[in-house]
């Protein structure tokens, strides 16, 4: 198996692409524009962080890409899909086929077993494990010896992979990662960010990341900026002194 080609890439070498996207809540006076007009193109089979300072509107870009929340204007487009028109349920239908989500929580389902949540997305889905690219995830992911087990037998590193095992199940065509080292100690952070960067570099796998660390945006092929609500800046093959320095001069 050839497991950069494991799942389909654009034909432009984007795996999404936002236009003029806004987000606005509240009404009147209370009006808070989270997001005001952020273009962003997400490279196809790289891994881009987001990051800046809290309430600049990372988390709501990304959650506007997943399909978690809809834009006030503007386009979301992954892959051939439009998010903007879609209705609930068909954005319930685009997630569960299309869009992977690692938490920081884990949200491993306690009564399964680490396999058992692995393959939870594909029986919500109605689909058919493919059990070589099973075997590729349980491998790559260092997780065999732990199949069995429940979550409150893992630790949290092995929980944070068994979920980042769970997104990848389906071959969707981005993986979201929300702060997905937030409950980990520095070391494990490491080792759970070094998968991250081997699903991209190993499997081919579009992977988007919010985070506030310096140290993890430093795993990922591209940091993109946001500051406000825009796009404030974006570093390629970043490191954490590039990255902490571009934070400055962000007010970050």
């Amino acid at each position: 198996m050839n497991a950069v080609a494991a799942h389909p890439a654009t034909t432009t070498g984007i795996a999404a692409r936002v236009t003029g996207l806004t987000k606005v809540y509240g009404s009147g006076e209370a009006q808070v524009h989270a997001l005001a007009g952020v273009d962003l193109a997400i490279e196809d089979a790289r891994f881009t962080a987001i990051m800046g300072p809290s309430g600049s509107g990372k988390s709501t870009l990304m959650h506007c890409i997943a399909g978690l929340d809809q834009a006030t204007s503007g386009e979301v487009i992954v892959g051939d899909h439009s998010l903007a028109t879609m209705s609930d349920n068909e954005l319930t239908r685009f997630r569960r086929h299309h869009v992977g989500f690692v938490f920081q929580a884990f949200n491993l389902l306690p009564m399964l077993t680490a396999k058992q949540n692995m393959l939870l997305p594909l029986d919500l889905a109605g689909r058919d494990p493919d059990w070589p690219w099973f075997d590729e995830l349980v491998d790559v992911l260092a997780v065999a010896d732990r199949l069995s087990h429940r979550p409150t037998q893992l630790s949290g590193g092995q929980q944070q992979r068994v979920a980042i095992a769970r997104a990848l199940m389906s071959r969707p065509q981005i993986v979201f990662a929300d702060e997905p080292t937030g409950n980990l100690d520095s070391g494990t952070s490491g080792e759970v960010l070094g998968f991250l960067r081997r699903s991209v570099r190993e499997l081919g796998q579009t992977t988007v990341m919010v985070t506030h660390e310096p140290s993890a945006a430093a795993y990922a092929d591209r940091v993109v900026l946001i500051a406000d609500g825009k796009v404030a800046g974006q570093l390629d093959d970043p490191t954490q002194d590039g990255i902490l320095n571009a934070l400055r001069q962000i007010g970050a």
